[in-house]
């Protein structure tokens, strides 16, 4: 029977949330989500940073309300956490003090099952996702892939119709975390676990492509649904197959394509001070830029095969890539990124003409940066506390995005030399630091 025809788990309509500002008016972190996932299909939601992802994988398992819009499992409206519903979170979230045994028991704490019963059902979960042998072992003594098959134990031991993964692989390292998805694809196609549908949450492009039979992306400010794949590829996945690209450069285009079109949107609203800056050090850019001018590349490449010839996440070229659009040292189009003449300039230019380049572009193409810089000139003191931008940041972004962006421009500051920051008593000023 096709997945179309197949039961419906969990249906989102319409679904929008909103959290309150310091002023108190409604900030939209979502906008008219709408998602319907059947038995037999794991559905990912992929978008960057602060497109909402967390907070909708959330709302799905009734962790969290919607301002507006109908959430159903199964048929039935979800109005709090579900016995059929369980989660794998991106941090392995163990009990330091219980052991394998005890923290894969504790998935069943709410079922009120009997002692014995749930031992055998925990043992059998755990000897299910290759933790065999580690019963007695505390968190302390396993890896970190380990530690995430406790999770996965935990989270299966229950025998949840509907299993959300909020970025499971991302806090893992690249071996490890192929193992991982490798040994959860096969459990899934061979039928072993329970679960009958999975809503994954990710922000890796290849992963989402590997294991999913349809990926949502996430457009943000609010978050909504910008694109619709269908991956139409049999299970197990080759990386190397012709359309595995093909729908790869694809979900690239779209991301590069929103990623532009946010910030051209956002250089809009109020002069472009409130700009989310990417979490990208000015390093970083700079050996991006000295990698893509070299002889390999010549100034442009193809974000996904320059990702993985720098082995790095889908998240963090996207990030970088978004930095040097926003500096216009680069410029984003189709899923790829090609150098500016002035990037070409910085990638030829020693420390010192870097840094004065990268204090023009700054100063000219990221308006909070000026904003900053402004208000110390302006200050008879040269002084202003972080609080100051924060209040104003607020009103327009959410807390992970006002201290992320935050973040990011005082650091970019920093190399510039055009202000200073004493994280200690949280203020900026144009004096050195003392030593």
């Amino acid at each position: 029977m096709a997945t179309e025809k197949k039961p419906a788990v969990l249906e989102l309509v319409k679904v929008c949330k909103a959290f309150a500002k310091p002023s108190g008016e409604p900030l939209p972190v979502l906008a008219d989500i709408d998602i319907l996932i059947r038995e037999g299909e794991i559905l990912g939601l992929l978008g960057r940073s602060g497109s909402g992802k967390s907070t909708l994988l959330r709302i799905a398992g009734g962790l969290i309300k919607p301002t507006s819009g109908r959430v159903e499992y199964r048929g039935t409206p979800l109005t709090g956490p579900e016995e059929g519903i369980a989660i794998v979170f991106q941090t392995f979230a163990l009990y330091p003090w219980l052991t394998v045994l005890e923290n894969v028991e504790f998935g069943l704490d709410a079922l009120g099952l009997p002692l014995e019963q749930a031992r055998r059902k925990a043992l059998s979960a755990i000897d299910l996702i290759g933790l065999d042998g580690f019963q007695s072992a505390y968190p302390r003594e396993l890896s970190g892939g380990m530690r995430q098959r406790v999770g996965f134990a935990r989270a299966i031991v229950s025998e949840p119709t509907l299993l959300l993964m909020d970025e499971p692989f991302s806090a893992l390292d690249v071996l490890t975390a192929e193992t991982l998805r490798t040994d959860f694809l096969d459990l899934w196609i061979e039928h072993l676990l329970p679960t009958k549908a999975v809503l994954m949450v990710t922000h890796n492009i290849e992963e989402a492509v590997l294991m999913c039979d349809r990926i949502l992306v996430l457009g943000a400010n609010p978050g909504h649904i910008a694109a619709e794949f269908h991956v139409p590829l049999p299970q197990p996945r080759n990386r190397l197959d012709a359309q595995f690209h093909l729908i790869v450069d694809q979900i690239y285009t779209v991301q590069t394509a929103r990623i532009t079109e946010a910030i051209g949107s956002q250089n809009q609203l109020h002069g472009g001070k409130v700009q989310v800056l990417p979490e990208v050090t000015a390093n970083r850019i700079s050996g991006f830029i000295e990698a893509l001018a070299s002889t390999a590349y010549s100034g442009q490449a193809e974000l996904a095969k320059l990702a993985a010839a720098l082995g790095l996440s889908t998240n963090e070229i996207l990030q970088i890539a978004a930095a040097l659009h926003i500096l216009e040292f680069g410029e984003l189009k189709e899923g790829a990124v090609k150098l500016t003449a002035a990037g070409r300039v910085f990638a030829e230019s020693g420390t010192e003409d870097r840094k004065r380049i990268f204090e023009e572009h700054l100063l000219r193409f990221v308006p909070l940066a000026a904003h900053i810089r402004q208000v110390l000139d302006e200050r008879e003191e040269h002084r202003a506390p972080r609080e100051r931008f924060e209040f104003e940041l607020q009103d327009h972004l959410n807390r992970g995005d006002t201290d992320q962006t935050l973040q990011t421009v005082i650091e970019w500051g920093r190399f510039a030399e055009i202000f200073t920051y004493d994280d200690r008593t949280k203020t900026f000023s144009l004096e050195r630091p003392s030593t």
